[in-house]
């Protein structure tokens, strides 16, 4: 069986090079892998909106690099009135995805960074950007194999989404766990939802699973029931994009479906993602924004119209699974069985 070390961050959804953001076209995966080169922050902005960069800890490790193209090309125009106008392209950041707390939490932390600067600060605001996509990576690592730990015998697993090196700095949240729980021989094979309508499991995950040589099996969002009564799997893995306290998990739309026949057949089910996601703030998951795109997403495949013409559609991105669903919520600072708002501040420290 591989070392865990073989998972290494070969895949990079997003990076600094040569003084600009470069970002994975993740619309154009599996077939094209090109990056986008992004030299302003509304540029970084359009990328998050447009799904050109997507998972909650990548978002937020994009627009603190936005953070420092911001105050690079602010401070260049006006050296003495540059904090204002930073503060319109923090908004503007802010604006592009708003169900991924990620975004606003590494919004806020470069705030706090950039308020004590004096004279140029896009160095300290870059190392403090490097910081955070340093931090996530860290993490991924840490959470692969607390997750991996509660994964007691060789089974499959159900994944949903992609929550892999895409998705965040590397490694990964629910895939870090899968990718460590394979090296350690405690998973066997992996079953990815296509997750319509942006199909992150057909082009994304199973993407990532084939190019670590991790066996994986491809299944309609309609099938995952069906593969729960085959006894093929033990665990449903997945992401968040957003935790309240009292445990209620904000996911991509097919994850509540997921748990409710998880529990009807038994299977355990594992959210996997960095404290940087959990949002005190929020008491539970009815609090949560809920972001709505495009109907036509829904109606088209491909880029190509399936749906009836004149037909209706609703596509909302996210739903919410309640706590009493979950078997364990896995952060880099430790693991929450059975989670609920007593459990949930113990390992927040509040």
């Amino acid at each position: 069986m591989p070392a865990a070390e073989k998972f290494q961050e070969t895949i990079q959804a997003v990076r600094w090079t040569d003084g600009a953001v470069e970002m994975l076209d993740q619309r154009l995966l599996p077939h094209t892998e090109a990056y986008l080169h992004l030299a302003t922050a509304a540029e970084v902005a359009a990328g998050i909106r447009d799904m050109a960069v997507r998972g909650a800890p990548a978002i937020g490790i994009a627009a603190a690099y936005g953070v420092v193209l911001a105050a690079r090309a602010r401070y260049a125009e006006d050296p003495a009135g540059w904090r204002e106008a930073v503060a319109a392209d923090l908004e503007v950041l802010a604006a592009a995805r708003p169900t991924a707390v990620n975004l606003f939490w590494a919004l806020e932390r470069m705030g706090r960074c950039l308020a004590g600067l004096e004279g140029d600060p896009v160095p300290a605001l870059l190392d403090e950007a490097r910081r955070i996509h340093e931090e996530d990576i860290a993490a991924n690592h840490r959470m692969g194999e607390l997750g991996a730990a509660l994964i007691e015998g060789p089974c499959g697993v159900l994944t949903h989404c992609n929550t892999g090196s895409l998705a965040t700095g590397g490694f990964g949240t629910a895939l870090g766990v899968i990718r460590q729980g394979f090296a350690e021989g405690r998973i066997t094979e992996v079953f990815a939802d296509e997750t319509r309508p942006w199909l992150q499991g057909a082009r994304l995950t199973a993407w990532e699973l084939v190019h670590d040589h991790i066996p994986a099996t491809l299944i309609a969002d309609s099938a995952a029931a069906l593969v729960m009564r085959s006894g093929k799997v033990g665990w449903v893995i997945v992401g968040s994009d957003r935790i309240a306290a009292n445990g209620d998990v904000a996911n991509k739309i097919g994850t509540y479906q997921l748990a409710v026949a998880a529990r009807y057949h038994g299977v355990k089910f594992m959210v996997v993602a960095p404290t940087s996601t959990v949002d005190m703030a929020v008491p539970d998951g009815a609090a949560i924004p809920i972001e709505t795109r495009a109907g036509e997403e829904v109606a088209s495949l491909g880029g190509q119209r399936v749906a009836a013409p004149g037909v209706q559609a609703w596509n909302p991105v996210f739903d919410v699974t309640p706590a009493e669903l979950v078997d364990a919520i896995v952060t880099e600072r430790g693991v929450v069985r059975s989670p609920d708002r007593a459990g949930m501040a113990a390992m927040m420290g509040v």
